[in-house]
């Protein structure tokens, strides 16, 4: 992150709605001082809920991108997700009356985007938007972009000649220690958001429960296994061995 030049866009920010640092910092709940460090790039020690705090008062998104002199770290997580993406993808089309597609873009009403996989039921009109995360980050933004893709669903799916009677959403996360902690920390959240588990899922996609066209669909979060060569064992787990959040 260039410090000089993320101040300089708070600043401009700013200067743009008329605010002076006094009005920044009561809206972010700062002190002046921490908006004149801000601007000037003095980040030091300061938090990143300090600089969220800032950037979210100016209605602007801050995006910390890693970077290695290895120059691997995406294809890391490119590879984790793509494998993620291949084991839901071929699980999902197995299962009989459903169609998948993987990395559908959309933009409506200005608001673009890419749904990892959508999947389909003709005989139900039932569309399912999955969301598949192999690092759980922001909360905030995750829930919100997946609820913002779930709204847009019938939308997105009008392209491909699906005219769906629900929308569900399903997010999919890597299990690892670091994403349960974070779904334990943020429990009541995910839950109120999310509530369905792994074993409401499985009857779901067969059909054995909410399974009429006029249910109102599926929310869940599931925790599936990274069985690649590397870790415990070799491939993602296939849906049907999917770990639930309790």
């Amino acid at each position: 992150m260039d410090d000089t030049r993320v101040g300089a866009m708070l600043r401009a920010a700013r200067l743009r709605r008329g605010w002076r640092q006094s009005d920044l910092g009561r809206a972010a709940t700062v002190s002046d001082a921490t908006v004149s460090r801000l601007e000037r790039g003095h980040f030091g020690t300061m938090s990143i809920e300090v600089l969220r705090r800032v950037a979210a008062a100016l209605d602007v998104r801050l995006e910390l991108l890693p970077r290695s002199r290895s120059a691997d770290l995406d294809r890391l997580v490119s590879g984790r997700h793509a494998a993620l993406a291949e084991a839901v993808l071929g699980r999902l089309s197995a299962l009989p009356g459903w169609t998948a597609r993987p990395e559908v873009s959309f933009g409506i009403y200005g608001e673009r985007g890419v749904v990892d996989v959508l999947g389909w039921h003709a005989e139900r009109r039932a569309l399912l938007v999955i969301e598949l995360k192999t690092e759980i980050v922001d909360v905030g933004e995750l829930l919100g972009t997946l609820d913002r893709k779930r709204r847009l669903g019938p939308g997105i799916a009008e392209p491909l000649g699906w005219r769906p009677l629900t929308t569900s959403a399903w997010l999919i996360v890597a299990d690892s220690m670091t994403n349960r902690r974070r779904v334990a920390a943020h429990a009541t959240t995910f839950r109120a958001a999310l509530p369905d588990d792994g074993r409401t899922v499985r009857a779901w996609l067969a059909g054995r429960h909410g399974g009429a066209p006029a249910s109102p669909g599926l929310r869940a979060l599931t925790f599936v296994t990274d069985r690649r060569p590397g870790n415990d064992r070799s491939g993602f787990a296939t849906l049907w061995r999917v770990r639930t959040r309790k």
